[in-house]
């Protein structure tokens, strides 16, 4: 399976509460619900045709326990995540649970490198990180993620958890897919490369 990294971001790279003001006040956190603003028809479409690909879902132990509480009581049919989010396996890696209430769930124990290394390996399409950016970072910063979606608002949210916390390895990216909705959200798909371009600056006629 290819790994992906699906992340809400704002200008500023905060990746904490971007659905609600309560959804995740780890640390003193007071202003999510940064993204819901700007969330149009053009991004519903793209996140559940983003959805439609997967055959898992990786998660770490807090976006889990919120997804497994909140998720569930979605009772509203015409939906467009609800029913496949309730069904697709879910792992969820981490050390302090051993069993999950969010059915069906895998919990994966131990080092998530080494796990997630392992689970990639298997047959499938895709395994996509939704939210979960500690686990997010870690994985990408140790090379397992193949492609990185961003979904960027246009705000500056000026304090909380960001998605790229100084990853101790310079990492590639390379640009395959953008677009603009009505409502200003920026929606990029990368793909990793090896490793970060470098290069010295010698003038503009060295690029044309």
């Amino acid at each position: 399976m290819k790994l992906l990294l699906t992340e809400f971001v704002s200008l500023d790279g905060v990746s904490q509460g971007p659905g609600s003001p309560t959804e995740d006040t780890s640390d003193g956190f007071t202003k999510g619900g940064w993204l819901v603003p700007y969330i149009d028809e053009q991004f519903v479409r793209r996140t559940s045709d983003w959805l439609d690909l997967a055959d898992g879902i990786l998660l770490g132990r807090r976006t889990y326990e919120a997804f497994a509480r909140d998720w569930p009581e979605i009772t509203d049919p015409d939906d467009p995540y609800t029913a496949r989010m309730n069904s697709l396996p879910k792992y969820v890696a981490t050390n302090t649970l051993t069993e999950g209430s969010w059915n069906p769930t895998t919990v994966l124990r131990g080092d998530a490198v080494q796990t997630v290394g392992e689970l990639k390996s298997q047959p499938g399409r895709e395994l996509q990180i939704h939210g979960s950016a500690r686990l997010g970072n870690a994985l990408l910063t140790a090379g397992l993620v193949d492609t990185l979606r961003l979904v960027v608002a246009p705000t500056v949210v000026g304090s909380g958890r960001r998605l790229l916390e100084h990853p101790s390895e310079a990492l590639g990216l390379r640009l395959v897919e953008q677009e603009v909705t009505p409502n200003g959200l920026v929606v990029l798909e990368y793909e990793t490369v090896d490793a970060a371009r470098v290069a010295e600056y010698e003038g503009v006629t060295a690029f044309v």
